[in-house]
């Protein structure tokens, strides 16, 4: 029997939902408060990473039942490199963990759900990037839900890797500057995944900046941008909806004469 505070939580969740007239294709999350989260109440940091991990899991099913296509997730930026070797290790052990339950998770294969890696994979340790890899191939066919990872990602540097890709390509005759659009733009960009522009950026943890994060796709489409207090652990679905609220409200605006 659910708790009265349950019950409330749930009736203002389908509240939410019937003022969202527009669900957005690609949510992009900045899942940010994990560490504070744990210092706050005097934990190991990597325990609040893993309580973080488990956060992510429901959230993925929230977004997928509401209707959400593709979700992009900031799971290590090129400026978490800066943290102790011993936050590090901890990270990519747990990715690691994570990558392995993802290829057993009959979930995964019943609901065709997608994952694939953006980022810069020679950052990557080697054991994780071949299990992120043996992940994409496994998944490469699937189409109803993409999962993106944000892994040794930076927006400038994927900018930078983009640039010098087009550049190596002119230098050797296969393009010439005439040649370059936007859309060539998005070919060299995220290894040519084809990722769509970001509807709705959503970063938890109280902090407002997008810190570097899909600048092509999400500042180039100007999507709605939802900053929220709660940390990512404790990150509710109330906080997923009133997010896309945002975003609906926005879409509706844009309609106004």
């Amino acid at each position: 029997m659910r708790k009265p505070g349950q019950v409330l939580e749930s009736f203002y969740e389908r509240r939410i939902l019937g003022q969202c007239r527009h669900i957005p294709d690609h949510i992009a999350i900045i899942q940010d408060g994990n560490r504070r989260y744990a210092k706050e109440r005097g934990i190991d940091v990597a325990i609040g990473h893993r309580m973080g991990a488990e956060k992510t899991n429901m959230v993925l099913e929230w977004a997928r039942d509401i209707g959400v296509r593709h979700l992009t997730l900031y799971c290590f930026s090129t400026e978490n490199f800066n943290r102790s070797e011993y936050e590090q290790n901890e990270l990519f052990k747990l990715f690691t963990e994570k990558a392995m339950e993802t290829l057993e998770d009959e979930r995964v294969h019943e609901n065709r759900i997608r994952f694939q890696m953006v980022g810069d994979r020679d950052l990557v340790p080697e054991d994780l990037l071949k299990r992120i890899e043996k992940v994409e191939e496994v998944t490469k066919n699937y189409n109803n839900f993409t999962i993106n990872l944000a892994l040794a990602y930076g927006g400038r540097n994927e900018i930078l890797h983009a640039t010098k890709s087009i550049l190596n390509d002119i230098e050797r005759g296969v393009l010439t500057p005439e040649d370059i659009t936007e859309d060539l733009i998005n070919a060299h960009l995220y290894h040519g995944m084809n990722i769509p522009p970001v509807d709705l950026i959503i970063r938890t943890g109280d902090d407002k900046r997008t810190s570097n994060f899909l600048p092509w796709l999400a500042n180039g489409n100007e999507s709605a941008v939802y900053f929220c207090a709660p940390y990512w652990p404790v990150f509710r679905k109330i906080d997923l909806l009133r997010g896309i609220r945002v975003f609906s409200n926005r879409v509706d605006s844009s309609y106004l004469p």
